[in-house]
């Protein structure tokens, strides 16, 4: 005789949870999450096959994790979560380099997202992107013009990628490129996903200034592939924890940086 088939409603439930508890908690073991649960651990590695082929999370020996590594980006929820009231400070004075009339160029990261959320004090601008989020943001401001990059979308980005983005790109200019990545070291720039990579690449051909956010936990690291080194961007924001070492060997290699006090009115 087999065994009951779980409902798919009281599964999908579940999936939910778990996907909620890990990007909160960071990483988990898969007994825990049997144990709070109250299912198996044959079950607990099922749905943890689900969730990671959906991007959520990535599986490791024992159990599950929504932090980035070497080869893997954290999920959008996860880092929507992380190092908000810096990515807002960075974001405040990203907003001081925008000026009415600009063509904004704007990626998938969540510290941009927080720059969206205060572009309404300066217009008229043209904002373009290829962040789902960002653009509902401004969308609904009826006072800026936006440009959607379209291409293939990715749940674990909330953005459009892809060949087609990369093209789309291609045919704009842009005053200025806001942008931030996942890595860091002194004289590079790194992001573990080539499809991103492309994107950011071709958002710098296109932009006349580029700009660089990055708040202290992602220097001083390395991830897969290289976009660029850090010279290429005409700015680099960090905020005030930064190691003041590493920062002048940002500034030795050719990068020019403005520190950033979190909290600061």
């Amino acid at each position: 005789m087999t065994g009951t088939v779980e409902p798919a409603a009281r599964r999908a439930s579940r999936l939910h949870r778990i996907a909620d508890l890990v990007l909160a908690e960071g990483s988990i073991s898969a007994n825990q999450l049997a144990e709070r649960f109250e299912v198996s651990l044959m079950t607990v590695h099922r749905d943890l096959d689900e969730l990671a082929r959906q991007g959520v999370v990535r599986k490791f020996r024992g159990g599950v994790s929504a932090q980035p590594s070497n080869v893997f980006e954290a999920n959008i929820r996860y880092r929507m979560q992380v190092n908000r009231e810096i990515k807002v400070a960075l974001a405040t004075y990203a907003r001081t380099l925008i000026e009415p009339g600009m063509a904004v160029l704007l990626d998938d990261s969540t510290t941009t997202l927080e720059l969206a959320r205060q572009l309404d004090g300066v217009s008229p601008l043209t904002v373009i992107t290829n962040s789902r989020p960002v653009a509902e943001i401004v969308r609904q401001d009826g006072d800026h013009r936006l440009i959607v990059l379209g291409g293939e979308y990715s749940e674990t980005h909330d953005s459009y990628l892809g060949m087609m983005c990369n093209e789309m790109i291609d045919t704009l200019r842009a005053d200025i490129l806001i942008a931030s990545t996942s890595a860091m070291t002194a004289g590079e720039v790194f992001h573990q996903e080539p499809d991103i990579v492309l994107i950011k690449r071709a958002m710098m051909r296109s932009a006349t200034k580029r700009v660089l956010l990055m708040d202290h936990s992602k220097l001083g690291r390395t991830a897969l592939h290289s976009i660029a080194p850090t010279k290429d961007f005409d700015l680099i924001v960090v905020d005030r924890s930064a190691d003041p070492e590493f920062l002048s060997a940002v500034r030795d290699s050719g990068g020019r940086v403005e520190i950033v006090t979190v909290g600061a009115s």
